[in-house]
This record gives structure tokens, sequence and C-alpha cells, in this order.
């Protein structure tokens, strides 16, 4: 037992140590500072109609707790779903394998690194809540158990079931990260379209937050005395605020039954677990076979011992950008299984035939979702293959393999997007299509910042998988892409952004490459 935990401590240290978590962990932090908005703010998280809940310490606690379970589901499985990943890389898995440990004792270890590793930053969200609560007080006294309750309940269950989920998906679909990313995607929409009605199913909400929002939709109900359904509203919805009405939350009794669903949820996670460690394959990964090509009989000439140099081809340098930029392409549509590349026409298809606004708005992010893999390792491929410094010891490295690598980018992106842009061009909906050209150019330079800062592609990954999702629900702030409605200067702010990422990337990259 003590091998175990020794094991889950040195795992944790590994991975806590890293730029992504470092990373994640800030913008965890930036973006706990908003889930409650500060009171005159021009924003709302929980709407209830026209109410919100009042300052007092039960609303600070079960709002951050499901903001806290939502949020950090949604990008906590790409943070943590590599570590088996990296064991096999560093070879560590191999000597695993050769110890008497077991299938299912290294799978949990995982699992519990994983955990407190989500927990971490969970425990941080925690504490800021409470220094939001100091700060924006209206008189209402610090009651701790309001706060401690809804984490533990609630935010608890839902950080081990994401953990179990990024070590079952390594083992299902270890080979495939596109798999587990899309899967993944789906698996967390399904969850949050899950609307039980009585007390008995809201134990099927494995993020716990429906016995809340329904607690809070039965208060508002009491106070406007009003049996119709009310419009709930949860998420960054903005303006409108100022004529939001006060109701006092003062917390709920979870019920026994909720409770056990919880304890339920850890107990199906530790039992997955334990299924999927009987075929896991304890790195015993066999080699790609390679074909044995016939070998050619060479017809060799004595050499005389004199060598003309005038008659050695003349070797030209040849210092284009063209024959770079034609294999980064190549190596972006090479990249991943060829099957997926059904799956990427069937979304070509859509975009040319199903009615302008769906394929704008839903079909457009959820194709280039799909090419995550491929965009996340612009910058990061060389560095994952062991060839950086060779790269870096070209000539004009930054002027001409890392402007082919945008480049190329750019173009493969474009041509996804093709049919939707002949689309809006006949249409002579200008405005729409040079959206989509830019949203494009943002999510390039995104992938190549993010993977110059982090040196890896996780980062990129989760703010991807979040941005996604967040257009996918219509949230304005986040449209990068012109899907939604937007005013005349949308469009002049979303090119300032770009030409502001690009900048800040070429300068990273300069520095990155001088180091």
């Amino acid at each position: 037992m003590k091998s175990f935990f020794i094991t889950v401590k040195h795992d944790y240290l590994q991975r806590t140590r890293s730029y992504t978590f470092l990373i994640t962990l800030c913008a965890s932090l930036v973006i706990a500072y908003t889930f409650v908005p500060e009171p005159n703010a021009s924003y709302s998280t929980i709407r209830i109609a026209d109410y919100v809940g009042a300052y007092n310490s039960a609303w600070f606690g079960y709002v951050t707790a499901i903001m806290t379970s939502i949020f950090l589901s949604l990008i906590g499985f790409y943070l943590v779903n590599n570590s088996i990943k990296t064991d096999i890389a560093t070879k560590v898995g191999q000597i695993v394998a050769s110890t008497p440990v077991s299938n299912f004792r290294y799978l949990f270890s995982k699992v519990i690194s994983n955990f407190f590793v989500l927990m971490t930053i969970v425990l941080l969200v925690f504490i800021m809540s409470i220094v939001l609560f100091t700060m924006y007080n209206a008189g209402f006294p610090f009651e701790p158990l309001q706060f401690i309750t809804p984490y533990l309940v609630i935010t608890v269950c839902s950080m081990f079931f994401i953990s179990v989920l990024a070590v079952l998906f390594e083992v299902i679909f270890g080979k495939y990260a596109i798999l587990q990313n899309v899967i993944f995607f789906f698996l967390f929409c399904s969850f949050m379209f899950i609307s039980p009605k009585t007390e008995l199913q809201y134990g099927l909400d494995v993020f716990g937050n429906t016995i809340v929002m329904d607690h809070f939709e039965q208060t508002v109900r009491e106070i406007t005395k009003s049996d119709e359904k009310t419009d709930l509203s949860i998420g960054y919805v903005l303006g409108n605020v100022t004529k939001a009405k006060s109701f006092t939350f003062k917390g709920l009794t979870f019920p026994i039954s909720f409770i056990i669903s919880r304890f339920l949820w850890i107990a199906l996670g530790i039992a997955l677990t334990a299924i999927v460690s009987l075929v896991f394959h304890r790195f015993n990964l066999k080699a790609p076979s390679i074909k044995k090509e016939m070998t050619k009989k060479v017809k060799t000439t004595p050499f005389s011992g004199e060598l003309d140099v005038h008659r050695l081809p003349h070797v030209e340098p040849n210092y284009s950008v063209l024959p770079l930029l034609k294999t980064e392409f190549v190596l972006l549509v090479r990249r991943g299984k060829k099957w997926l590349w059904l799956i990427n026409l069937i979304g070509m298809v859509l975009l040319a035939f199903l009615p302008l606004s769906i394929a704008h708005q839903m079909v457009l992010p959820i194709l280039w979702f799909l090419q995550a893999h491929r965009i996340s390792g612009i910058v990061t491929k060389e560095r994952a293959h062991n060839v950086h410094y060779l790269t870096l010891s070209s000539f004009l490295p930054v002027r001409r393999l890392f402007l082919s690598q945008i480049l190329s980018s750019l173009l493969f992106l474009i041509l996804l997007a093709v049919p939707l842009l002949v689309r809006l061009l006949i249409l002579q909906d200008f405005i729409s299509a040079a959206a989509i050209i830019l949203g494009a150019g943002f999510l390039l330079f995104l992938a190549t910042f993010a993977g110059i800062i982090s040196k890896g592609k996780k980062l990129f990954e989760m703010v991807f998988f979040f941005i996604t999702y967040a257009n996918l629900n219509g949230i304005p702030f986040l449209d990068y892409y012109g899907g939604l409605p937007h005013n005349g200067v949308y469009l002049i702010k979303l090119s300032a952004f770009v030409l502001l990422l690009a900048s800040v990337t070429f300068s990273f990259k300069i520095r990155d490459t001088e180091q």
C-alpha cells in the first residue's frame, strides 16, 4: 500500500510541475473570478427569469461549486488524459510492466493521481470563492458549511468520474487521440442535456447541478407565486442585468437518495477501472510492421581512383518557401487515420447543403474541432519527434519554416470551409466570409502560441474544446468565426485581435528560436 501512495505522489508531482498545469491553474483562477459577477458587472452567470441570488454564503458556495463542476469537467479531461501516454514516451511503462504491480493497481493509481490534480484546482477555486465573498459581501454572515457542502457533494464526485473517464479513454482509444476528443465532447454534451424530473432521477446527473438549479427555480416560483416554468440560464449572459431582481437563497438539504447516488457514481468509476484493466495492454505494444521490399541488384563498376569534380552535378541553393509549404500541407493531410477523412468529407457536404445558419454556427466549429489533433501540433511536432534542434539550425527557421507552417495550416482550414465560403460569396455576404478566414487565422495562431509557451498540445486542446462548446451554446463573446449575429464593428475587433495574437505569437517564436 505504501508503494501505491508513493507512485501516486510522484505522478502527481510530475504533472503539477508542468507548464500546462501551471497555465491551466492560472486560467482557472481567472475564470473562477468571473463565476460570481461583481455587483456592477454587465453579465450574469446563473439567472432565473429576472432574478439573481443575493450575495450570501449559500449563493457563493453553490454557484461556484456548480460552475466549477461544469467548467473543470469541460477542460479537466484534456488536462489529465495523457498519463499513460507519458509513461510510454518516458519508458516508465516498460519498467512498471516488469514489476508485480497489477493492471488495476496501476490504472487506479492513475485515476487517483488525475483526481488529485483536478482537486488541486478545485481547492484553489474554493479559496477564491471565499475571497470573492469577502470582497462582494453585502452584510451577510460567513457560513463555512454553505461553501463546504456543495463542493463535497457536487464537485468531488464530478472530478473523480472525469478522472476515471480520462484513464478509460486512454486504454480503449490510446492510439486515436482524435477519437478521445470527439467522443468526450459528445458525451459531455449528452450529460449536459440530461434533465431529471423526480428526486430519484437527480442521481443520473453526474455533474450534480440539476437539483440545485431546480431549487433555484422553485424559490423564484414561490416568490412570484407562479406555477409556470421559469427561464433559467446558466453560463455567461451579457447585458440586461440592471433590471434583475434579487432573491435570497438559503441553501438546500440534499436528499439521502442524491447523496447515495454520488457514491454510486464513484463506485461505478472504480468498477469501470477494474473492467478496463482486463484489456489493458500493459505496455506490450507491437512495433508497426515494415514491409520487406525486394532488394535490387546494383551494378557496380570498379573505381579508377580518380575523381573528376567537374562531372558532378552542380548544386543550386533554393531558399523558396514553396517546397516547405507543400511538405507541411502534406503532413497535415496525412496526420491521423485515413478513415477520419470520411468524417471530414461528410462535414464538408453538410456545409454545402444544410441551412446556412446551422452550417455556419454549428457544423463549421465542429468540423474545425475535429482537426484539433492536426493544428495542435503546428510547432510541437518537431519537439515530439526530437528533431527541433535540427529544424532550428536550418536557414531562417522563423521566416521560412515557421511561416510555411502557418500558411499551410491556414490553407488547410480554409479548404475545409470552402463549401460554406462559396455559399456566402454567392450571396455576397463578404463580411461573414471574411470572418471565417479570420477565424481560421485565430485558431492557428492560438494553437501556435499555446504550443510555444506550454511546449505541448494539451493547453490548446483544452482551450479549443472550451471555445467550441461555448460557441455551440451561442455565447457571442467567444464567437471567433462570425457564426452569431453581431454589430458592424465585430469584424474590426476580430481583425485587431487576430493581428495582436499574430504579433505576440511571432515575437514569442523569435525569442524561443534565439534561446
